[in-house]
């Protein structure tokens, strides 16, 4: 039995809030879909890296207040807006992957694990940098389960160091 998953659960873009930002994102401003060239950027709605000449678009994202939303939080000015990678259509995507834990494919170098409370503010952050080979062999849940371990800790947002952009969500399970 996987530990981990007992207390937290790793969150793609839900289905729906990802059609709502290929209409209008979060910073009100309408998508444009183009084909990445080159393949590689991470796409919030499935968790993974997108491929060579796949359609996907960059919208904004205010992953915070929308969690706050859902729970009756109030982030106040930790409620940011930032760039989101998702597939351009809804049919596109084959949603995340039924693969329990941290997704590795979204890993890089450096991420940020930020820890928020129940009342969305700030408890702190983690720089993690972890090798392939550690996050395959479970060093990477092994920081999110740490960040857990704080009973403070509603959610985890994993971001990337070099832009900041949110990867994904953790969030703590009953």
């Amino acid at each position: 039995m996987d530990t981990h998953r007992t207390t937290y659960e790793i969150r793609a873009l839900d289905p729906a809030v990802a059609q709502e930002l290929r209409r209008l994102d979060d910073a009100g401003l309408v998508p444009r879909p183009e084909p990445d060239p080159e393949g590689g950027a991470p796409l919030r709605c499935c968790l993974r890296r997108s491929a060579p000449g796949e359609r996907i678009a960059l919208a904004g994202y205010a992953p915070l207040r929308r969690w706050a939303a859902a729970t009756g939080a109030d982030p106040g000015p930790y409620a940011e807006t930032g760039p989101v990678f998702v597939h351009a259509a809804a049919g596109d995507c084959p949603g995340p992957p039924d693969v329990p834990g941290y997704p590795a494919a979204l890993h890089g170098d450096r991420r940020v694990f930020r820890c928020y409370d129940a009342r969305g503010r700030i408890l702190g952050g983690r720089l993690v940098q972890l090798t392939a080979d550690e996050v395959g062999a479970g060093a990477a849940d092994a920081v999110l389960a740490a960040r857990f371990a704080d009973p403070r800790v509603a959610l985890v947002h994993v971001r990337a160091v070099e832009y900041g952009c949110f990867l994904f969500e953790a969030v703590r399970t009953p």
